[in-house]
């Protein structure tokens, strides 16, 4: 689309993708009282018979709580995103997320059988940490990776065991893990 002499670009499909979908979600969560969520857009404890609670391990990222959890997480990932797919593509960052949603699934299936999940703060915390290797050198650990790693994760710990409300820190702190870890590993191999 072009607006006076500039062209509107496409730059980062799977992020502007997780972007519209989620909006999508939060709004077909509002116009069924909640009912699109819970179907769709939120896991918690099913049984692994259903094919159901397989989709949602990878689909509760697109739901969120309300339109001001919607917008912190999209508001992250429209900042960190389009750098990050453009160093280590579509495909990669696809899979980081998708990684990313069903770990967090996975670890809110077993340790916390009694709650509900949903909302990409997991994703996000996943590209905050794999934002920190975007300067890696072989044989060198980036200290912005260090001091990221201990505000981002430590305050989640701290948080998770002090404070009691409806965030989840053990999404963060997983998807922190997978950042790091998928950052070190990407960028040690180039």
């Amino acid at each position: 689309m072009k607006i006076k002499g500039f062209t509107i670009t496409f730059n980062a499909p799977v992020v502007l993708s997780i972007v519209a979908v989620s909006f999508i979600a939060t709004l077909l969560n509002y116009i069924t009282f909640g009912k699109a969520g819970e179907f769709l857009f939120m896991t918690y404890h099913s049984s692994l018979l259903s094919p159901m609670t397989w989709i949602r391990a990878f689909t509760h990222i697109f739901g969120h709580a309300d339109w001001a959890h919607l917008v912190g997480n999209m508001s992250y990932l429209l900042l960190l995103g389009p750098m990050l797919e453009e160093k280590y593509s579509s495909t990669t960052l696809a899979a980081v997320a998708a990684i990313t949603a069903f770990a967090t699934s996975l670890v809110n299936y077993i340790f916390f059988p009694s709650t509900a999940l949903c909302g990409a703060s997991g994703v996000v915390f996943a590209f905050i940490l794999l934002s920190s290797f975007t300067s890696f050198k072989e044989g060198e650990i980036p200290l912005t990776f260090i001091l990221v790693a201990v505000f981002f994760i430590g305050q989640q710990i701290i948080e998770g065991i002090t404070v009691r409300d409806n965030i989840s820190n053990m999404a963060h702190i997983v998807g922190g893990v997978i950042g790091g870890f998928l950052g070190y590993g990407m960028n040690i191999k180039r």
